[in-house]
């Protein structure tokens, strides 16, 4: 059902195979830093469904920041209100990029296209929410949701998209890890600008 292009061949049997017949191949294949547990079929369709479900979710949120299809709240001139409301000193500006990066960024995690790049746009877009709507007087400072949003989004930026994905073959599906961090800290960057340079 699946195939294993773009993948490292140096994988091994999960235990319980003729691999691990006795406990001195169990603890070698564990000691040996370059071998690896095979992936299978449930941990691509795992990742399909929380991909689908947080890009879905921030799709739907970006075109109502554009278009108010959805909300009675939704339109770009309300979501400029809400930004001067929280400080920011650039609303319109960064009414689009907020509604932009919520749509681009969700459209690429369904589609698992540029996966780092996305989840590291939702995870900027996040971190900003969590930081301006957060009363940590209150349980989970009222923000559950969002740090939920968030603990997907983090998570997607190092396990990459799985093998349902636009990205299969590429070298940042790969080597997702390597490009989570390297995007993390782009997202990082990205909301720090955003807090104390334009707030």
């Amino acid at each position: 059902m699946y195939d294993d292009a773009g993948y490292s061949s140096q994988t091994t049997s999960l235990p319980g195979s003729s691999r691990f017949d006795n406990d001195d191949d169990f603890g070698s294949a564990f000691d040996e830093p370059d071998r690896r547990v095979q992936w299978h079929g449930g941990v691509d369709f795992g990742l399909l469904v929380l991909r689908i479900a947080l890009g879905g979710m921030f799709v739907v949120h970006g075109l109502d920041k554009m278009f108010g299809w959805f909300t009675d709240f939704g339109g770009m001139g309300a979501i400029e209100q809400m930004l001067s409301s929280y400080g920011y000193t650039e609303p319109s500006i960064l009414a689009w990029v907020l509604a932009v990066g919520e749509t681009l960024g969700g459209v690429l995690l369904v589609l698992g296209l540029f996966t780092p790049a996305a989840a590291g746009m939702v995870l900027a877009v996040l971190a900003n929410t969590i930081a301006v709507k957060g009363d940590w007087d209150v349980f989970l400072g009222g923000v559950e949701l969002e740090l939920v949003y968030a603990a997907i989004a983090f998570a997607l930026l190092f396990t990459g998209p799985g093998r349902a994905a636009i990205d299969r073959n590429t070298h940042w599906c790969r080597k997702a890890p390597i490009y989570g961090i390297i995007f993390l800290v782009i997202a990082a960057g990205a909301s720090a600008v955003t807090l104390f340079a334009l707030r």
